[in-house]
């Protein structure tokens, strides 16, 4: 028995399990390719700008993917690098999908938060930071693309303060940028990354005697290394000092500078956050915090997707381990069905890559087949009937009355809104008078999805007609008058047959707030 603890507990210390956060076109799938490439998971990294070539991004699986050059689904990615086992959970850049996004994050212990430098904080970055410091989880922070002309770094670190609210340590300093760019001082071992030669295909790491050593001008000249001094000294004394427990707390966040299109600083960053970032977190639940090393297999479903492979037209149900070890085949509790299920099939993933998984341990994503079964926030359980804190709902901002074109195709039409609707990509409410179907979405490139989704995965043809509602709001009250919202506003029916109401515009979100003091309108289901 003590045998059995010991290896879980091993097994747990080496696990990382992080998602990477960033805008569009800040480099995060050529970020996530470099660390896989370190992972020996793939041979050559697939060059993102060469859209058009047969070679696409390897966590880029979806048709529509390769076609637009953006990642539109969360995949999960897992490779081993020196004694550790690591997760991400690579996430969609694009801001219509951050309602999957935000899903996904809830499985991640840390996230590395990736910056443009010569763009800084983002809008899109700013939302899924907010999710993160949220859950008060480590947010260690790339600064990328230093091979251009970019932002001073101290400029970009006081934005990161005024803009996200949070402090950061840089734990390397650029040495030079752009076209000048030589190398990367890296402050806590006290060595130099350096370019050799004019075509930054080689990098060499040397140890140094601080920042004022005379090898760093030899290399990089004198100008750049004065510069390198200056700054060095301005940090030993105004900046933060390194503090553990702040970087824990999601108070302080590592920065990181390199040029992940270069490899550069990449491995530097890669070995830091391993070292500092944490093991796989106990989770909240109805019987308290459920520690990784409980004994007991526990675990939640964050993410459903439909036709991940197209040739055979599946569901995977994406599911986080809580506690326990996980062994293929294992008999466990469907806690919401009140009933025993065999997992049979589970896979772990290189993104549309999949492997039957034997074993897998607190921390892993594992993919189960779904036969209509599952749901996001799903509870599956070794022992009592745990449940795992409810994942968010996000209120929807853009909505669309959708119907068919070929009535013969209505079977299929159903089937396909249901199997998007639990897989989280749309909402569905239909209207209380004339029962037609809405819905709603974050962002309208969700829209395209959905409509090239039907047509491909379905055989469906749809027709979307845009609504001017702007609001959603779950409204609780003991009996909910329909005419009561017939101006600039309409009274739906979700899923779940929860009353929400539409409204065009915040005045008319106001005024029927005023006019309704014993309703609560809530901005999620309740």
């Amino acid at each position: 028995m003590n045998n059995a603890l010991n290896v879980l507990q091993q097994e747990v210390d080496k696990r990382r399990t992080f998602a990477i956060i960033s805008h569009p076109d800040a480099g995060k799938t050529t970020l996530t390719e470099k660390l896989l490439l370190f992972g020996g998971a793939i041979r050559l990294a697939g060059s993102v700008k060469a859209r058009k070539a047969s070679k696409h991004a390897t966590s880029d699986w979806m048709e529509i993917e390769k076609q637009r050059g953006i990642s539109v689904t969360s995949s999960v990615m897992q490779f081993d690098y020196k004694g550790h086992r690591i997760n991400i959970l690579d996430t969609p850049g694009h801001q219509d999908f951050s309602e999957d996004t935000y899903r996904t994050l809830t499985a991640a212990d840390s996230a590395v938060m990736l910056i443009d430098v010569a763009k800084g904080v983002e809008p899109q970055t700013i939302k899924l930071f907010q999710v993160c410091a949220k859950r008060g989880i480590p947010i260690f922070t790339f600064i990328n693309k230093l091979d251009r002309e970019g932002r001073n770094p101290f400029e970009l670190m006081e934005e990161l303060e005024n803009v996200l609210g949070i402090r950061s340590v840089p734990m390397n300093w650029p040495i030079g940028m752009g076209r000048e760019l030589s190398g990367v001082y890296d402050r806590m071992k006290n060595q130099v990354e350096l370019f050799q030669g004019d075509d930054h295909s080689t990098i060499q790491v040397r140890k140094v005697d601080g920042y004022e050593d005379k090898v760093i001008g030899e290399i990089a000249g004198e100008y750049l290394h004065d510069q390198l001094c200056q700054d060095l000294e301005l940090l030993d004394v105004a900046g933060d000092p390194f503090d553990y427990d702040k970087v824990m707390r999601g108070e302080l966040t590592p920065v990181f500078f390199g040029s992940a299109v270069n490899n550069f600083g990449v491995q530097t960053f890669l070995e830091n956050f391993l070292e500092l970032a944490p093991k796989p977190e106990p989770r909240r639940s109805t019987a308290g915090l459920v520690e990784p090393t409980d004994e007991k297999f526990s675990g939640y479903i964050f993410k459903i997707q439909a036709n991940m492979n197209p040739a055979h037209r599946d569901r995977i149900a994406f599911l986080r381990i809580v506690s326990g070890k996980f062994e293929r085949g294992m008999t466990v509790k469907h806690v919401r069905a009140g009933k025993d299920i065999k997992l049979a099939q589970p896979q772990q993933f290189l993104a549309q890559d999949r492997d039957i998984v034997n074993e897998a341990y607190p921390g892993d994503i594992i993919g189960l087949f779904d036969p209509g079964i599952f749901r996001i926030g799903d509870s599956l359980s070794e022992k009592s009937e745990i449940v795992f804190d409810e994942l968010p709902t996000f209120s929807p901002e853009i909505f669309a009355k959708v119907s068919i074109k070929n009535a013969l195709k209505s079977k299929q039409f159903q089937k396909g809104i249901d199997q998007l609707t639990e897989e989280g990509m749309i909402q569905v409410f239909r209207t209380v008078s004339f029962d037609d179907i809405l819905l709603g979405v974050v962002g309208q490139l969700q829209f395209e999805v959905f409509e090239y989704r039907m047509k491909g995965e379905y055989g469906v043809d749809v027709q979307l007609q845009r609504m001017p509602y702007q609001f959603a709001r779950w409204i609780v009250m003991d009996k909910v008058d329909p005419s009561k919202f017939r101006i600039n506003s309409v009274l739906v029916k979700d899923k779940k047959d929860n009353d929400v109401v539409l409204f065009e515009n915040e005045y008319a979100m106001r005024t029927a707030m005023e006019k309704l003091p014993e309703a609560k309108f809530l901005e999620t289901a309740p």
